[in-house]
């Protein structure tokens, strides 16, 4: 028997109630909460370490390289749902690069100065203050990218690398955002924007990717408001995709035409400070993740890190979600961030 129309109108008027109390009940949305300090910085980019109360069970620690677009913040986005605190529970020791946000001043800084300027002192900071030769290097997303290059310029740095989402292969994919990026004329764009891309045109980008979805979250919105811990999940993943820093000219120019236009590094003609890319010089053990349902990353752009590197000891692992869900869904908590520590602590190479 259907529910009576005074009933439904009733539980709808109850559940806006509830929805508008606990909107007017938030005082704070915090994000990125896990214990940290500041161990080493330069102009806007900064080096967290995060703490922890017992020994590591790997003695090398891993540093996390974030993408340039949007921030870090989405690996510790709340207590129950952080990629970084879960490293820190199975025991490895975490440290991440903070990019910053770009403005005018920076709109000269190329990939240069990132990968071999930015990225390198952190490896080597990290290497002097804790008294080891190499790290691990964990990548995701275009800070796979970056962690990809590196590696193959500095192999007797890194001990062990993991690609997250990461994409490597431009050219043979149908992802939406790669097939925009091939037809895009990234210097004119560059230009009318001075030199410096905002971070808000980026995300106009990708929710156009799929344009709907956004309609659909905000359309249940008034159900979730009615609960305060669901309505407090919605809230930190709506200000980590506000959190969006703006791209360098000079990097974006580079990224794109280099990568999405020509794929260079896939076909081992990308050129970095006057140095040729050749990924057959990771040798060191490599685990490459793809999230199977990635609509931004699409696997077939993450897969062939697996071949295109010269490791022995490497490591195909798809993850059964999305882009977003490597990092804040439950498979991630239960299966995949464990499965990342272990696979650290088996090569630490300290035993």
């Amino acid at each position: 028997m259907a529910q009576p129309w005074t009933d439904q109108l009733v539980e709808k008027v109850n559940t806006a109630a509830d929805a508008v109390k606990n909107i007017g009940d938030i005082r704070e949305v915090d994000v990125a909460t896990a214990p940290r300090e500041v161990v080493w910085e330069d102009g806007k980019v900064r080096l967290f370490h995060f703490l922890r109360e017992d020994a590591p069970k790997a003695r090398t620690p891993v540093l996390i390289s974030y993408a340039l677009v949007n921030r870090w913040a989405m690996m510790d986005l709340q207590p129950d749902r952080s990629f970084i605190r879960k490293l820190i529970s199975e025991g490895i020791d975490v440290y991440v690069i903070d990019w910053g946000y770009p403005t005018r001043s920076d709109r000269y800084k190329t990939m240069e100065d990132y990968i071999l300027g930015d990225l390198n002192h952190c490896v080597d900071f990290i290497r002097e203050s804790r008294g080891v030769d190499k790290v691990n290097l964990l990548g995701v997303c275009q800070g796979g990218t970056f962690s990809l290059i590196y590696a193959a310029l500095f192999p007797e740095k890194i001990r062990n690398l993991i690609t997250l989402v990461t994409p490597v292969e431009f050219a043979k994919n149908d992802g939406l955002l790669f097939k925009w990026a091939r037809e895009m004329d990234v210097d004119s764009l560059v230009d009318a924007f001075g030199g410096i891309v905002p971070g808000d045109f980026l995300n106009f980008g990708f929710d156009l990717i799929k344009p709907m979805n956004k309609m659909r979250k905000y359309m249940g919105f008034g159900d979730v408001a009615k609960d305060k811990n669901s309505l407090m999940n919605f809230l930190r993943m709506e200000k980590w995709v506000a959190d969006s820093p703006a791209q360098a000219g000079e990097t974006y120019r580079k990224f794109i035409k280099d990568l999405y236009q020509q794929n260079k590094l896939a076909e081992g003609t990308f050129d970095l400070g006057g140095q040729m890319v050749d990924l057959k010089r990771i040798k060191m053990p490599v685990l490459t993740i793809y999230a199977r349902e990635d609509h931004i990353v699409p696997p077939d752009s993450t897969r062939p890190i697996h071949d295109l590197v010269g490791a022995k000891d490497k490591e195909l692992m798809e993850f059964p979600g999305g882009h977003i869900g490597v990092f804040v869904g439950s498979r991630s908590q239960k299966v995949l961030t464990p499965a990342v520590a272990k696979w650290l602590i088996d090569r630490d190479g300290s035993k």
